[in-house]
């Protein structure tokens, strides 16, 4: 009986991890644990913005990568894994949202953290993601954001056209903050 009071027990604290928190802790050590989400749609005030740090490394389609590439204009960066059960629901949305303004010189770049090459591009090609990523094994891209929660999955980041940190959301963004976010950056193009 003490057995199976222990497993109930064991089952619930697993369960209670998970609920209320939509994101995953990957650079503590390479152990997960689930962090809380933050608020939707809050975009930083422009005075407030600082630059986003420089990183380079290879596309999942190995082609070379810098961050220079994403000057100029709106950008939107999503640290995501094939592991993450959130990112299964996320990325599709992504894929529309970037379909709806990559016309408009919105960038999108994935940044895949802790996969293989082999989970990532078989990721992609299930969801139909059209916008690149960018392969980080080590989770070194994230690092070099870690003045911003980009050390859970799924976390993004979206930049100002003058490359900086805008808004920042650690776990799954719903399509239409998404969208909110864009609209407001654009706007401040214009």
């Amino acid at each position: 009986m003490r057995g199976l009071l222990g497993a109930l027990v064991g089952a619930l604290l697993l369960t209670g991890c998970s609920t209320g928190t939509d994101a995953v802790d990957v650079n503590n050590g390479g152990e997960f644990r689930f962090v809380q989400g933050t608020p939707a749609g809050e975009v930083i005030p422009p005075d407030e913005r600082a630059a986003a740090p420089d990183f380079s490394g290879t596309l999942l389609d190995g082609r070379e990568f810098d961050s220079s590439e994403l000057d100029g204009g709106v950008a939107v960066l999503n640290f995501w894994g094939s592991w993450c059960a959130p990112c299964r629901v996320e990325s599709p949305q992504f894929q529309e949202v970037y379909a709806e303004v990559r016309d408009q010189g919105v960038q999108f770049l994935g940044v895949n953290v802790k996969d293989t090459d082999q989970l990532a591009r078989a990721f992609e090609d299930g969801f139909g993601i059209e916008f690149p990523s960018l392969d980080d094994p080590r989770g070194e891209v994230a690092l070099a954001f870690r003045d911003y929660p980009a050390n859970a999955i799924p976390s993004t980041i979206v930049l100002d056209a003058q490359g900086r940190v805008a808004a920042v959301y650690t776990g799954a963004v719903e399509q239409d903050d998404l969208r909110a976010v864009l609209d407001v950056l654009m706007a401040e193009e214009g």
